[in-house]
């Protein structure tokens, strides 16, 4: 087979940019070693963020470091055997962290957040998938006054600079807003913005069969087979070999395995996370998306079930399952919400692809024509799909971008 562009990956970045290159007319196929949004863009929050502008940082105050260190929490566990691994990953995310610096980094990543809604509903205006989509925001519950006062005041610095509108709650609006809580809480903060998604991997199927009504393609097949010929690529799937001009890496945390062989070195961690779908007790009912702040996990009313998200983990990419977090989670969930029984026969998990200035790599490779980088969105994979898809395929098209993203391009890393 022969087509104008190959895709490799089809979670939520792969598909998205698939898509936005067949509706500039090119043929396209769409290639994955398992069902496209299988892996890491199956398991989220299915949050769309547009609050997002600030990327999750690594702390930087002594006593929250030495809290980690005990490796006990629900919002971050790590492998000892792997940390002389993600060392050096781990130093440059601190380093980028810091105020001054995570500051300016934040401001060459807004730009990307707040594209990330427009770009989603147009993609699902045209997959007509509206049904999937609640428009009515995300919300933090706080057991501290002190931690609402300081989340408020964040969320007031970041009204100022990127006009991010919020409602603050106290204890009975918040009670009104989700009956069902414990009165474990004396407060929340609503971000009214983010669109959720009551399944995520059922809207990357929607952006699928979008594809295929553009004339586009998904076949299985194996990445690692990609080779230079003299027109341009070649990949090896399950329906034989396929030749195309561009080809786009848009693999998450896998990406690597064909970057590497290329010559190109990113330093791209992990991190991994897992959830869990419940049923409910009584017919109670969680009316919204819901963040236990001080604990850090996320209950999400999805249609296969309350979703139970925990935070990261920084392990090796491939080792085996530890759902520690989710069971300290669960633990702590039980106690604020009736949650019922365990609907997933295991916990799931996925990687996420992160960068150490928590940016992603967009743009065209430095030493190869035809070949094109998708990857490293960290949490925000979801979130930024059809912005990234839509500057891939501006980019191997020709036409001006409609955003400026030089901060993301691959150069930026000693490559």
């Amino acid at each position: 087979m022969s087509a104008d562009a190959i895709v490799l990956g089809a979670g939520i970045i792969g598909v998205s940019t698939a898509v936005h290159l067949a509706k500039r007319g090119k043929s396209v196929v769409l290639v994955d070693r398992r069902g496209p949004g299988e892996e890491t863009s199956y398991g989220n929050a299915g949050l769309i963020q547009r609050e997002g502008v600030v990327p999750y940082g690594f702390p930087q105050q002594i006593g929250m470091i030495l809290r980690y260190a005990l490796n006990n929490r629900i919002d971050a566990h790590y492998h000892l055997s792997a940390v002389p691994s993600v060392a050096k990953f781990l130093a440059k995310y601190w380093r980028n962290s810091n105020v001054s610096r995570h500051q300016v980094i934040a401001k060459a990543y807004a730009p990307l957040i707040e594209h990330s809604i427009s770009e989603h509903d147009a993609l699902i205006r045209e997959a007509d998938c509206e049904h999937l989509i609640k428009k009515d925001g995300w919300t933090e519950a706080f057991r501290t006054q002190a931690k609402q006062d300081a989340e408020v005041r964040e969320a007031e610095r970041l009204k100022r600079e990127y006009d991010l509108n919020f409602k603050v709650l106290d204890a009975r609006q918040l009670a009104e807003k989700e009956p069902h809580l414990s009165n474990d809480f004396v407060g929340g903060l609503t971000w009214v913005e983010p669109w959720s998604v009551l399944d995520p991997h059922a809207l990357t199927m929607a952006y699928v069969k979008l594809l295929e009504r553009l004339g586009g393609r998904f076949v299985r097949g194996d990445a690692t087979t990609l080779v230079r010929t003299g027109a341009g690529w070649r990949v090896t799937t399950d329906e034989g070999t396929i030749e195309a001009k561009d080809v786009v890496i848009a693999l998450g945390p896998w990406s690597d395995t064909v970057t590497a062989p290329l010559g190109y070195r990113f330093l791209v961690g992990v991190k991994r996370g897992y959830h869990m779908h419940y049923g409910t007790r009584d017919n109670k009912v969680l009316n919204g998306w819901t963040m236990d702040a001080e604990r850090g996990y996320f209950l999400a009313p999805m249609n296969q079930g309350i979703r139970l998200t925990t935070g990261a983990e920084f392990a090796l990419r491939d080792a085996p399952k530890t759902p520690v977090q989710l069971e300290r989670a669960e633990a702590v969930a039980r106690t604020i919400f009736p949650l019922g029984e365990r609907l997933d026969r295991e916990p799931w998990m996925g990687a996420r692809p992160c960068t150490p200035d928590m940016m992603p790599i967009i743009g065209k490779a430095p030493r190869h024509d035809g070949l094109w980088f998708a990857f490293g969105h960290s949490h925000h994979g979801l979130t930024l799909g059809p912005v990234t898809g839509r500057l891939i395929a501006e980019a191997i098209c020709g036409e001006k971008p409609f955003m400026d993203a030089s901060a993301y391009r691959p150069e930026r890393f000693a490559i």
